[in-house]
């Protein structure tokens, strides 16, 4: 007979070969519907306002010992403007956030990020595949995973979106993780795991271009940073006739000039309709492909101004206001697809390391980054 503990668990599933874990008896959901508290029973994870993040687990989850958490872009920005470089004040807004929701979740963007660490126990039921030990980085976002910290961040200094941490963290049954590749530092399989969705996307829409008769000039807005020169060498990879690379200032350009990851490299200010347009035309556009990599809201409608009527906008900014680019493109009458970079697309992290490794001007750029971290 299985035994049952007095809170309701019983124990099935193991920590390691002579040792057992309790797990919760209760239904649970492969979306995570059992771990929302507030509003109960009414939003999946990522809308909720609360989770329930304790570590006991249900059959089919998995618990995690967080190592790294990494904010993602739009967000670490709006808490440093708010805090005004702060970093103080950043990490215990990030610790209330936390303690408040069970998760990481910017209330101002909505976004969270990702993290690394190591799975300490796996559920009976689990179908994730991973077992104890694996170290690995969460290929969902903070905004809907239960996290717990208990280390109260005392090793990060708020200054950077990389947040060393200790705590734990909980994934669903549908939830996505990799294992950590043994030939690159965790740090940096973290920064790319954590825009892996970008050059993925990329890569099928440029296909799809191509399967219409042309080869497509793709643009990409924020082209030095991570999304961005991973999107940029993905254009190039899946057959992107002319590459346009745009850049908010000259230390960025000069940095991406010599990469050869773009044709053409252009100083121009995403938010501005006019000159992101011109700046675009000056380069070989309009662009079939733009593609939005930056953190800055503002952005939507100079993008479509800077795309060609039949061609497609990817947004990959948390920083987008959706509506503003749906009635900017009707306001435009501008006959353009527009996608939401969604983070997901199949075989995703495989891909983006495997661009990190075939190109060194986008490795180069990732490890300067990591650098001044």
């Amino acid at each position: 007979m299985t035994p049952t503990s007095r809170s309701g668990r019983k124990c099935c599933g193991r920590v390691s070969d002579d040792e057992e874990i309790l797990v919760r008896t209760t239904p649970s959901s492969p979306v995570g519907l059992h771990r929302v508290l507030d509003p109960a029973g009414a939003a999946l994870p990522q809308a909720a306002r609360v989770l329930d993040a304790g570590p006991e687990l249900w059959a089919d989850e998995v618990r995690i010992d967080v190592e790294t958490l990494n904010l993602d872009a739009a967000s670490f920005r709006q808490l440093s403007e708010k805090h005004e470089g702060d970093g103080g004040a950043v990490r215990q807004e990030v610790l209330a956030i936390v303690a408040e929701r069970g998760k990481m979740q910017n209330p101002v963007t909505g976004s969270g990020g990702m993290l690394i660490g190591t799975v300490a126990e796996v559920g009976p039921e689990s179908p994730l595949g991973l077992t104890v030990g694996d170290r690995v980085a969460t290929l969902v976002s903070l905004s809907l995973t239960p996290l717990t910290v208990t280390d109260a961040l005392e090793r990060w200094d708020g200054r950077s979106e990389r947040v060393p941490a200790a705590g734990t963290a909980v994934l669903f049954g549908r939830s996505i993780a990799a294992r950590l590749p043994e030939d690159l530092s965790p740090d940096l399989a973290l920064m790319v795991m954590d825009v892996c969705g970008a050059p993925a996307l990329v890569t099928r829409v440029v296909a799809e271009h191509l399967a219409r008769g042309s080869a497509p000039t793709v643009a990409v807005l924020g082209a030095a940073g991570k999304s961005g020169s991973l999107s940029l060498a993905a254009a190039r990879a899946a057959g992107a006739g002319h590459c346009i690379g745009v850049v908010p200032f000259e230390a960025e350009a000069a940095l991406l000039r010599p990469t050869g990851l773009a044709d053409e490299v252009v100083i121009a200010d995403a938010r501005s309709p006019l000159g992101l347009a011109e700046a675009v035309a000056a380069a070989g556009g309009p662009a079939d492909v733009t593609v939005v990599c930056v953190d800055v809201p503002g952005c939507e409608q100079p993008a479509i101004l800077a795309t060609a009527q039949g061609g497609t906008v990817v947004y990959f900014s948390m920083a987008t206001s959706f509506s503003a680019a749906a009635l900017g493109a009707e306001g435009l009458a501008a006959d353009v697809t527009m996608l939401v970079g969604n983070g997901y697309v199949p075989g995703h992290a495989d891909l983006a390391l495997d661009l990190l490794r075939s190109t060194p001007a986008v490795r180069t750029l990732f490890e300067s980054r990591l650098e001044h971290a």
